[in-house]
């Protein structure tokens, strides 16, 4: 299984200088990255938004920043929101990554779960279903073919034999689709054969459960090669040293984000019990010191088998100190565990000798 990290690269919204907080966000990120691809870990991904309070608006640029300074890890988007962008160019600068990093870049694509780019680039919200569905179509048409002819859409306008460049080192760039809890999204990213991530951020994480099922139900129905199928989860959490100072650095940060998001959707305030609750063995938030944490990694897996585990630390006005020092506990203490359980997990599940089949 991968081990990763993911985020939107939060700042402070009520900054007078913007530049400078923009640029201070963008230093610390690269070096979280550049440290994360240094102590071993597999994926780092970044978030599109267009708001103030994130300054990652366009991955591609910072993921082609960070493929410069890295070697192994894998640079994703976590997501590109592809219903407000166009496919062409989304595809152009993740094959761009791709050549830069030399095979280590990915397109996660989603519908987004903020609105703010579509009245931004002039789209219709009334559209939003139909806007991710035709731009899928093309994404993944150019991924297979370099030489394009497409006529499928009534909200893009067609493109008839142009190519597009330039081409990926990988064949195919790989393209996930990422979804929050619609289960019309998971059925159709099985149906597809496309690699799926399913965000977890509230309640407890086994009730995602039946998502997987219907994922992979869906893909044999559709006669998907099932070896080719791929799950993530990605949540939010961090790792300290203790699990009571994991606890007392995150909660703050963590809280101020949803409570913020939360009074932009109706949501109830959160508090330190409802933290505290979630990040028991059951809720989605993965908190504490290593062992804990690789405990509650090994325990999803068990239960969905997913091929990634991305995990979101640097959320909120996280100190970067306290992020650096949570990238090298998850690199080099619970990674280590992680895969030396995970390695003995597969090998139970396909060396059963009484012929019985293993539980998912």
């Amino acid at each position: 299984m991968e081990l990763g990290l993911h985020t939107f690269g939060d700042v402070d919204a009520a900054a007078l200088d913007k530049g400078a907080e923009g640029a201070r966000r963008i230093k610390d990120l690269l070096e979280e990255i550049e440290l994360a691809d240094q102590v071993g870990l597999d994926v780092f991904g970044l978030g599109e938004h267009h708001r103030p309070d994130y300054v990652v608006s366009s991955p591609a640029v910072v993921l082609a920043a960070a493929a410069a300074r890295t070697k192994t890890i894998r640079l994703t988007s976590a997501v590109s929101v592809l219903s407000s962008d166009d496919p062409v160019r989304v595809f152009q600068q993740f094959a761009t990554v791709d050549l830069i990093s030399n095979g280590r870049a990915e397109i996660m694509a989603g519908r987004g779960s903020f609105i703010e780019s579509f009245p931004l680039f002039g789209y219709d919200l009334g559209d939003y279903d139909q806007l991710f569905a035709e731009k899928l179509d093309l994404l993944l048409a150019i991924q297979e073919q370099e030489i394009v002819t497409w006529s499928e859409g009534q909200l893009r306008p067609a493109i008839n034999g142009r190519g597009v460049y330039p081409r990926p080192l990988q064949d195919p760039l790989p393209v996930w689709i990422a979804v929050g809890g619609t289960p019309q999204s998971v059925a159709r990213a099985g149906a597809m054969g496309l690699p799926l991530a399913v965000a977890i951020i509230g309640g407890e994480y086994p009730r995602f459960a039946p998502f997987f099922n219907l994922y992979r139900e869906a893909a044999r129905r559709a006669g998907q090669d099932a070896a080719k199928l791929k799950t993530s989860i990605n949540v939010h959490g961090f790792i300290a040293d203790t699990t009571e100072a994991a606890a007392d650095q995150f909660y703050g940060p963590q809280a101020e984000v949803m409570n913020r998001i939360g009074r932009e959707r109706g949501w109830g305030p959160t508090s330190r019990a409802y933290f505290d609750q979630s990040r028991g063995p059951l809720g989605n938030l993965f908190v504490g010191e290593p062992e804990l944490v690789a405990e509650k990694i090994i325990a999803a897996h068990r239960l969905f088998g997913m091929d990634r585990f991305l995990l979101q630390m640097a959320i909120g006005p996280m100190p970067h100190d306290q992020v650096m020092r949570g990238i090298e506990l998850y690199g080099t203490k619970v990674a280590p565990i992680v895969r030396k359980e995970i390695g003995g997990v597969r090998k139970e599940l396909t060396g059963s000798s009484d012929g019985a089949k293993p539980a998912a």
